[in-house]
């Protein structure tokens, strides 16, 4: 019969905690408050490190194998020889706790450092080991003061001296380490949806979360200190707006009590920074939330942070030379060199990036040797569109948003779609709606709608290097200036990197019947279904009466360029309180 003893059950959370609560109350009988708030460190861990990374000592000799050995945790005998002598009183919480006897090694963990704490019966205060540090512990947080000193494996310690329990945690950390999807072991929440929820955890327990973060936030600096240097003004424009307009996507709406009006969560703040160049600032920029009622996705969040900047006497071209420039210089502070791997993929920001016509990207990227007349002939398109697996609602809608309300007749949207997915019937359906149009410009809108579906379907994903793509058609810009050359497209373009779109900017329209036109072509669209439009905004349009100058405009976003900059495949992982379903 085995004479091992029974298993010892796994203690329970509530075991755990109830435990915990324990020893806050020991603490207390003690006279030791266990949620203190009249102490703190005198210095953080990480400033400790430096100061001292010149007097580490040389290795020493291998160990004796024939030498005893000595119980863990009862090695109290060791000379210990402080560096400088130096009281440190340092803080932060407790990473582990090991050695139950007269010595404990407890690593702490600030904001930006960690260090280990050498907690010894023979130089801790006899009341902190009596009382406080049977009480400890991980999870933690504490404040110990002592000198810094070397240990014989070369780590360098706080010899404690004092210590307190600033704040007793109830719930334990999670300990267990994993892999992430390199091979690199890493400590923390397994289960990504906690992550997300239990943020606060997820940092607490993780650096390599903490520098995602911080690499983050110097990215949002890095970018402010590009723009004020080249003179251009922060400024703050309305979150909430009475309203729909900047961009096409669909809002979050909200209801204003007192005035008792409906308004709309920002989509974009692109007119009102216009309307401030109107004012006579020439160069202005904004970096605050947006929001869009649209479907969650490892590249989507509802609520998302963008740059905004608009300049007066620039062209397009001048903003992709600023942006190539701004995150060149971003990818060098951040990360010390121009290349960043995202998904796996190197990619290069060193200067240089392509500039690709939409019309060439899907000839060149997405095979399709009609590109011209996909852009220009709407059935054409609407056969490659769903050729290429764009769906046929998509497409109905398109085609039937070009028809005049009067000349609808019959052409329910579903009646349609169902007939469009017909192989025999699809082109002379698309013929047959086409021909209800009042004009050959309404023609080359509906092509530069499809054609842009059909870039989306062919060739997005294979700008992976950074490029911008240019030209884009007039009929996906109501807010951008028409090319000279073609007034069927537009000084645009959009920067791409690894299939995914990182900014978006062009020549601004200042034409204000031109902008009266397209305002009427967006109220136009969604009368016949479309949801992601634009309401007219007569005000804007007054304002480009007043006179707007010449400019450009860009938008980044900053979650999308964090991602990059960082390598992260979700945008859930570079947003500290991503939008999560409630539990």
């Amino acid at each position: 019969m085995s004479s091992r003893p029974p298993a010892q059950p796994e203690k329970t959370l509530d075991r755990i905690m109830s435990e915990r609560r324990e020893k806050g109350v020991a603490l207390r009988a003690a006279g030791s408050d266990p949620y203190r708030n009249d102490i703190g460190p005198a210095i953080g861990l990480a400033e400790v490190r430096a100061r001292y990374a010149d007097t580490k000592p040389p290795a020493p000799p291998p160990r004796d194998p024939d030498a005893p050995k000595v119980p863990k945790g009862e090695k109290t005998d060791e000379v210990i020889t402080p560096i400088d002598g130096t009281p440190l009183r340092v803080g932060g919480r407790v990473m582990a706790k090991r050695g139950f006897g007269k010595v404990v090694f407890a690593p702490i963990r600030d904001t930006a450092g960690e260090l280990q704490l050498y907690l010894g019966v023979d130089h801790l205060a006899a009341a902190d080991f009596e009382s406080v540090l049977p009480n400890l512990d991980t999870g933690d947080i504490v404040v110990a003061e002592g000198p810094a000193f070397w240990t014989k494996r070369g780590e360098l310690s706080i010899l404690v001296n004092r210590l307190w329990i600033a704040t007793k945690s109830l719930r334990p950390l999670p300990s267990k380490e994993w892999e992430d999807a390199k091979g690199k072991q890493k400590g923390g929440l397994t289960d990504i949806e906690a992550r997300y929820r239990q943020r606060y955890v997820d940092l607490a327990v993780s650096v390599d979360v903490r520098e995602v973060f911080r690499k983050r936030s110097a990215i949002v600096s890095g970018i402010r200190r590009f723009l004020d240097d080249r003179n251009y003004l922060e400024v703050e424009t309305p979150m909430m707006h009475s309203i729909i307009g900047g961009a096409a996507a669909r809002p979050f709406k909200t209801h204003h009590n007192a005035l008792d009006i409906d308004l709309f969560m920002r989509i974009a703040p692109e007119l009102h920074l216009k309307r401030l160049v109107v004012g006579g600032f020439d160069r202005v920029y904004e970096i605050n939330r947006n929001f869009r009622n649209e479907g969650l996705s490892r590249q989507h969040n509802p609520e998302f942070t963008m740059l905004e900047f608009y300049q007066a006497y620039a062209t397009y071209t001048d903003l992709m030379d600023l942006t190539e420039t701004m995150i060149g210089e971003l990818a060098t502070r951040i990360n010390g060199t121009t290349t960043a791997t995202w998904d796996g993929v190197e990619i290069d920001l060193s200067p240089g990036w392509r500039r690709l016509p939409i019309k060439e990207a899907v000839r060149e990227l997405g095979g399709i040797a009609e590109a011209d007349q996909v852009f220009e002939d709407p059935a054409v398109a609407a056969e490659v569109a769903l050729a290429n697996g764009v769906p046929a609602a998509d497409i109905v809608r398109v085609l039937l948003a070009g028809v005049p309300a009067d000349k609808l007749g019959d052409l329910a949207h579903t009646a349609v779609t169902a007939s469009f997915k017909q192989p025999d019937q699809r082109v002379a359906l698309a013929r047959s709606i086409i021909e209800r149009y009042d004009s050959s410009e309404q023609r080359r809108i509906t092509a530069g709608h499809l054609g842009y579906l059909v870039f989306e379907a062919t060739a997005e994903a294979k700008l992976v290097q950074p490029t911008f793509l240019t030209q884009f058609p007039l009929a996906v810009s109501p807010l951008a200036r028409k090319n000279d050359a073609d007034g069927a497209f537009c000084d645009r373009f959009e920067l791409f990197v690894n299939g995914k779109e990182i900014a978006n900017g062009f020549s601004e329209l200042n034409d204000p019947d031109d902008q009266r036109a397209r305002f009427q072509a967006q109220v136009n669209a969604k009368a016949v279904g479309a949801d992601e439009t634009m309401d007219y905004d007569e005000d804007y349009c007054r304002a480009l009466e007043i006179g707007l100058p010449p400019t450009a405009g860009e938008g980044i976003g900053i979650d999308r360029l964090a991602m990059l900059l960082t390598g992260q495949s979700s945008i859930r992982d570079v947003i500290l309180f991503p939008l999560m379903r409630p539990e």
